[in-house]
C-alpha cells in the first residue's frame, strides 16, 4: 500500500488543464500551462514527418532544476520550471536557447514536490508559481526579485482533495490572477495580477456530491458558454463554473469526479464542456450549458463514459476540429481519437508505442505522445486510424516521464526531474 500511494502521489500531482484566452502571450511563446490558448497545441510547421531510431538531434541539456514533476513555460528566450532544490521549493529561469541559468528564487521549504507549471505575464513582466502546500509567489521576470505572495491554506484556509501536494498553474486573464485554494468560501478566487489584492472569492458547491472536498488538480480555463463568461475548473467535486465578473457559482456537475485525484484541464467549446478524470471511478462526460429567460444558467449532461470506456489520467487531452485525442485508462496512455460530440473512440484500442500514462501536445498536425517509461512517440492527427509516425527512448529517465512536452520555434523541450533536454524537431 506504501508503493502505490506514492505512485498515486506522484501521479496525482501532475495535473494541472481548450478556452479563449486574454493573452499573455504573443508568437510562439508558450508562456503558461498547456500553451497560448491552454489547449496543448503549438503554432508551429516545418517540423520533421519522420525521426531517426535514435531519435531528433540534441540541441543542449542542463542539470540543476530540482526535484518535481512542473512542465516549463517559455517567454521572450527565457525558461521557467519550478523544483525543490537544496530543502527550498525553487522558481528558475534559464536561457531558452541554450539552458544557462538567468536566475533561480527559493521562496518557501520544500514541503513536498513540486509540480505547478509557472505562468508568465509578458504585459507586466511577471512570473508566477505555486508550491507544493500553496504558496504562490509572484516574481520579476528580468531579475526574480519576489513582488508579493500568497498562502493558500493560511491566507484562504483552502485544502487540496487528498494530500499530495496543490499542482495548479494559475490563469492571467486580463489584469487577474485564478487560481484555486479549494476553501468552502475561496474554492475559486480572483487577484490582481500586481498585488495580490482578492477581486472576489468563489464558494464551492454544497450538498451530497461525488468527490471529495477541495481542490483538484487540474487549472482554470476561460468559457463564454450560453452568452456569459466564466471559469471553468475541475476540483474534488467535479466541475465548477464562477461568473468572470463576480465570482458567483454558476453551476457545478459531480458525476465525473472520482474519490482519488481529478486531474486532467477541462476542453470547452461553444457552449460545450468535456470533462474526464482517471482512477477507478472516474470517466469522461460532455456537458451543455444553458441559459433560462432569468439569464441563469444551467448545466445538462449530454453523455458520460465511465473508466472502461473513456478517462484520461493525467495526461491532458487536445480537442482538434470535432475530435478529441488523449491518452485512455488509468496508469495507461492508450492512443485514442473520440468524436466529442459524440464520445465515440474511432481508433482501435491499443498499447501504442510505449507504456503507462501519456503527457501529450501537438504541433504541425502531429501528435507527441510522452510516456510513463520515457518513450516518446509521434502520431499522425488522421481520425480514420492509429498511425504511428515516429518513437525513441528519450535521453534521461530520471523518474516517470510525467512533464508535459512543450514545443517552441522546432525544439521539443523535455523536464525530467533535476534535467532539461532540448531536442531539434525542425526539418
Amino acid at each position: 500500500m506504501k508503493q502505490l500511494s506514492s505512485i498515486f502521489q506522484r501521479i496525482a500531482i501532475i495535473g494541472t488543464i481548450a478556452c479563449s484566452f486574454s493573452g499573455v502571450t504573443s508568437g510562439n511563446d508558450w508562456a503558461q500551462w498547456r500553451g497560448p490558448n491552454r489547449d496543448g497545441i503549438a503554432n508551429e510547421s516545418g517540423l520533421l514527418s519522420t525521426w531517426p531510431e535514435e531519435g531528433p538531434a540534441i540541441t543542449h541539456r542542463t542539470k540543476g532544476l530540482g526535484s518535481g514533476m512542473a512542465s516549463v513555460a517559455i517567454a521572450d528566450g527565457k525558461l521557467f520550471t519550478i523544483g525543490n532544490i537544496d530543502k527550498k521549493t525553487t522558481l528558475v529561469c534559464l536561457n531558452a536557447n541554450d539552458g544557462s541559468l538567468v536566475w533561480k528564487t527559493p521562496f518557501t521549504p520544500d514541503r513536498g514536490a513540486a509540480n505547478g507549471t509557472p505562468t508568465v505575464d509578458k504585459e507586466t513582466g511577471l512570473v508566477y508559481a505555486l508550491s507544493f502546500d500553496g504558496v504562490l509567489v509572484c516574481c520579476q521576470v528580468k531579475t526574480g526579485g519576489i513582488v508579493w505572495q500568497k498562502n493558500f491554506t493560511s491566507d484562504f484556509g483552502g485544502k487540496m482533495e487528498s494530500g499530495w501536494g496543490y499542482s495548479e498553474s494559475p490563469l492571467i486573464d486580463g489584469e487577474r490572477l485564478l487560481c484555486t485554494p479549494g476553501a468552502p468560501n475561496a474554492m475559486v478566487v480572483a487577484l490582481s495580477k500586481k498585488t495580490g489584492t482578492t477581486e472576489w472569492s468563489g464558494n464551492a458547491p454544497t450538498g451530497k456530491l461525488r468527490g471529495n472536498d477541495g481542490a483538484g488538480y487540474s487549472s482554470v480555463v476561460i468559457s463564454n458558454a450560453a452568452g456569459r463568461k466564466q471559469y471553468v475548473q475541475l476540483i474534488g467535486h467535479g466541475i465548477v463554473s464562477y461568473d468572470a465578473a463576480t465570482g458567483e457559482l454558476l453551476w457545478n456537475y459531480d458525476r465525473v469526479a472520482n474519490t482519488t485525484a481529478n486531474i486532467p484541464t477541462p476542453l470547452v467549446q461553444g457552449d460545450y464542456v468535456f470533462c474526464s478524470t482517471g482512477y477507478g471511478d472516474g470517466g469522461t462526460a460532455l456537458l451543455k450549458v444553458t441559459a433560462d429567460s432569468n439569464k441563469k444558467l444551467s448545466v445538462t449532461e449530454v453523455y458520460y463514459k465511465d473508466s472502461k470506456q473513456l478517462q484520461n489520467h493525467h495526461g491532458g487531452m487536445i480537442m482538434i476540429g470535432d475530435h478529441v485525442f488523449m491518452g485512455h485508462g488509468h496508469n495507461n496512455g492508450f492512443p485514442a481519437c473520440v468524436e466529442w460530440k459524440t464520445g465515440n473512440d474511432l481508433w482501435e484500442k491499443g498499447r501504442g508505442a510505449g507504456s503507462g500514462s501519456a503527457a501529450i501536445v501537438c504541433a504541425d498536425k502531429k501528435l507527441f505522445f510522452r510516456y510513463q517509461d520515457g518513450v516518446m512517440a509521434m502520431i499522425d492527427t488522421d481520425t480514420k486510424e492509429y498511425k504511428l509516425l515516429g518513437k525513441f527512448k528519450l535521453a534521461t529517465h530520471n523518474g516517470e516521464s510525467w512533464p508535459h512536452p512543450v514545443i517552441v520555434d522546432g525544439q521539443m523541450y523535455i523536464r525530467d526531474q533535476d534535467e532539461l533536454v532540448v531536442y531539434k524537431l525542425k526539418k
